[in-house]
């Protein structure tokens, strides 16, 4: 392990867990990441695995401050004390002191910025949480919370891929010193049936969904958190942090006219 949590920004691959709710399953592909050399695992209250991913710390040789873990507040817990409260829940879940970043799951239903994001100054404070994070936010969204936040704003996470760029908010975080997250890096599969991706997978010799991620990285400001449950797909996917695609490659990418957004609920504040 070569994370270092009082110098090094967010670990540039993450494992995702979203939709990971097999109990054994998941602590096993999160003890199995960490102990593959991942340094980031990311999780969320709303998606049900919080005590699993926990589990699989536990499970794994990683000490807990060789790695980055972040959690989120659900959009019905965004009340001031509601996210005091449920966030020492997740805490517990996850057998954990405190978490390298919280986000603001959406800025939807109860999120009131004025009182949601004085809590999480709070926990910021205490220690409990060791940067701020929001999720799903637009520009106008990130610029009215820097107003409000004390602490800084350390990341974005967001849905971002080959078939929806986010240029404008990638823009947005190499501007203002935040770190982009990047959500279905695959476009939940999508990206195999892209064909500049296929051409430039044959051409490395690698997969689709390595060239989707070798992408995302390659940006300034930028990381992706894949989920993956099966040790191959985490093995694939980890790889990607050792493809490195050549000018070409990035201009055919950026070259795709698709845009195709896989995560859309009806709250989306692009909505």
């Amino acid at each position: 392990m070569t994370y270092d949590a009082n110098s090094d920004g967010i670990p540039k691959l993450g494992l995702g867990t979203w939709e990971n709710t097999d109990s054994d399953e998941c602590a096993h592909s999160v003890a199995y990441a960490l102990d593959l050399g991942y340094e980031h695992v990311d999780t969320a209250q709303a998606y049900g695995n919080e005590e699993e991913v926990g589990r699989g710390i536990a499970d794994s040789s990683v000490d807990r401050e060789d790695f980055f873990l972040a959690t989120k507040v659900w959009i019905d817990n965004l009340a001031h004390d509601d996210v005091l409260e449920t966030t020492e829940k997740s805490l517990d879940k996850l057998g954990t002191d405190y978490v390298d970043l919280l986000y603001v799951h959406w800025p939807a239903r109860e999120y009131d910025p004025e009182e949601t994001l004085a809590a999480f100054d709070e926990l910021y404070d205490e220690g409990k949480i060791k940067h701020v994070g929001l999720s799903n936010f637009e520009p106008e969204h990130l610029e009215e919370a820097k107003e409000i936040l004390d602490a800084p704003i350390y990341a974005n996470q967001v849905e971002m891929h080959p078939l929806l760029q986010q240029d404008e908010l990638v823009e947005y975080a190499q501007e203002n010193d935040i770190t982009l997250v990047a959500y279905s890096p695959l476009a939940r599969g999508n990206v195999f049936d892209v064909p500049e991706l296929t051409d430039i997978a044959e051409k490395h010799e690698t997969s689709e969904a390595q060239v989707s991620l070798a992408w995302l990285m390659s940006k300034d400001n930028v990381v992706a958190i894949p989920k993956a449950t099966g040790e191959d797909h985490i093995d694939d996917n980890y790889d990607a942090l050792t493809l490195e695609l050549d000018d070409e490659d990035i201009e055919k990418i950026e070259g795709i006219e698709r845009k195709e957004r896989q995560v859309d609920p009806d709250f989306g504040p692009w909505n």
